[in-house]
């Protein structure tokens, strides 16, 4: 009878130790769908944040693009390469949500969840309001 208190404790050890790891799982190197762009995710805290680290064609005529979409007049001068365009995401045990995805090529900003399909496949769901008025992008890891 004393065993089982022992190995039930082991599991729960074990079960919270995979729970722990599992959170950080979407950290790292992900390719956008159309191949033009890779976005590095990190952690802040206990936050999920991501920024374009790598463009397929990051400048224009010799020169960086820029974030000229974006609304606020003043941001129109910044790079797009190593902007930050993920933000603020919180892990609730299955998904990455409550987060922001900004567009540069609209200078839109969106609602946005995240969810591994596996370990490679990164679902991204930008919406409006709720999640059923959006679309949803499949981001490949990068190796």
């Amino acid at each position: 009878m004393r065993k089982f208190p022992l190995l039930m404790l082991l599991f729960l050890v074990v079960s919270f130790s995979a729970f722990a790891q599992n959170k950080d799982a979407i950290v790292g190197k992900w390719l956008n769908p159309s191949g033009e762009g890779q976005i590095e995710i990190y952690k802040k805290g206990d936050k999920y944040f991501g920024k374009l680290a790598w463009m397929k064609e990051p400048n224009l005529n010799g020169k960086p693009k820029l974030d000229a979409k974006n609304p606020d007049e003043n941001l129109q001068k910044r790079a797009l390469l190593n902007l930050e365009i993920l933000k603020d995401f919180v892990y609730d045990g299955s998904k990455w949500t409550d987060g922001t995805i900004y567009d540069p090529k609209s200078g839109k900003t969106y609602s946005c969840n995240l969810s591994l399909k596996s370990t490679d496949v990164l679902n991204v769901r930008g919406y409006v309001g709720i999640s059923l008025l959006g679309r949803s992008e499949t981001f490949r890891r990068v190796k």
